[in-house]
């Protein structure tokens, strides 16, 4: 496609079959597409499967070409990622045991790292402090991206009643955390 054209005929295009219309919207849309792989697999997946997961967007925006609708191309791009990023993270996670004592955040400086060691050392406990089916919860959740609609059948429950108790323990963990600050 050597002159300029807009989304809609990309789309057009790629919906034909037009390999061209996929390489435009791989040049417009690549550093989109990384930069969700990224954010949302943070350090947990290696660089290789990062780039990886962000070629895997594309080529499922080729195989279901028919699928997006005119301008949303964008947002159907980035819940493929987001989608794709956190089923790769839940393959890749430990299923057991399920010890919250072993998650360790990385830091960028020292500075960083001393202060994101006293919140991750008070959250460990204040995660601890939490019910056991709460704190299962609330771990599968945050830690190991599991949806709320998995960890409720893992568990017995309903989806709606593990959001509930996600919410209450958001709420728990924010009232400790300005306890201790005050």
């Amino acid at each position: 496609m050597t002159r300029h054209i807009e989304e809609a005929e990309a789309l057009a295009r790629l919906r034909q079959g037009d390999e061209e219309a996929l390489d435009w919207f791989i040049r417009r849309y690549t550093a989109y597409v990384g930069s969700i792989v990224w954010a949302v697999a943070a350090d947990r997946l290696t660089a290789q499967d990062k780039e990886e997961l962000t070629a895997d967007v594309f080529c499922e925006l080729w195989r279901r070409r028919d699928r997006p609708l005119p301008g949303k191309v964008k947002a159907y791009l980035g819940t493929i990622a987001r989608t794709r990023t956190i089923n790769r993270l839940q393959q890749t996670a430990p299923e057991a045991p399920l010890e919250y004592d072993e998650l360790v955040l990385a830091a960028d400086a020292p500075e960083k790292e001393v202060l994101l060691r006293e919140s991750t050392a008070r959250l460990r406990r204040y995660i601890g402090q939490m019910s056991p089916p709460d704190r299962e919860i609330f771990l599968r959740y945050y830690y190991l991206c599991q949806s709320a609609p998995a960890i409720a059948a893992r568990l017995g429950m309903t989806p709606e009643a593990v959001r509930q108790r996600l919410t209450r323990g958001r709420e728990r963990l924010r009232q400790q955390f300005e306890e201790d600050m005050t």
